[in-house]
């Protein structure tokens, strides 16, 4: 779906903007998937996995979120550059559209600059927004101490473990904990 732009002042005092993607940061998008990638094994994905994203499929997934009125995705540009993503999306079903599920991940260099707390406040009133929502949950993995420092900060807290949920290439096994807010109204 199409969100308003937000614009907001980072802990360094540049100017960041929160808005919809768009076909111009297509380039910048492909070079954030792989970079973002290697720089955290809490990303879902290894650099090497990204060469199956073309151009023409970033152009589809913006397309396709763009015109979702269940799922809302977000870029944070900072300087014309793409500095990270969020996305919030809710299932259409009956029996679980009250649900709407959270994704966050930013370049190592903008951590710590205000753009999660940010991203989590304009994702939760685009939820407020969908008729019924009334949660919001996410998932992180073990060891992840920052991301599950900010999403306590935003009121999540843990409702459930996927032991053993990621293995990373030195063959250690981690878990994901899944976590939950109730949307107040």
């Amino acid at each position: 779906m199409l969100t308003r732009e937000v614009s907001f002042t980072l802990k360094d005092g540049r100017r960041a903007v929160l808005r919809n993607p768009r076909e111009g940061d297509i380039p910048g998008l492909l070079d954030y998937l792989v970079r973002s990638a290697g720089e955290s094994d809490f990303i879902m994905r290894y650099p090497e996995e990204c060469a199956k994203y073309t151009p023409e499929g970033e152009a589809k997934w913006i397309e396709d979120n763009n015109s979702d009125e269940n799922a809302a995705v977000l870029v944070c540009e900072v300087d014309g550059k793409i500095a990270g993503n969020c996305s919030v999306h809710r299932n259409p079903m009956m029996k679980v559209r009250h649900r709407a599920f959270i994704a966050i991940a930013l370049l190592k260099e903008f951590w710590g600059q205000g753009i999660g707390t940010a991203m989590f406040r304009e994702m939760t009133e685009i939820a407020k927004g969908w008729e019924g929502v009334t949660q919001l949950e996410l998932e992180f993995v073990e060891g992840n101490a920052r991301a599950r420092a900010l999403y306590e900060k935003m009121g999540f807290r843990i409702v459930g473990v996927r032991p053993d949920a990621y293995r990373f290439k030195d063959g250690s096994l981690h878990s994901e904990y899944v976590m939950m807010r109730g949307l107040e109204l």
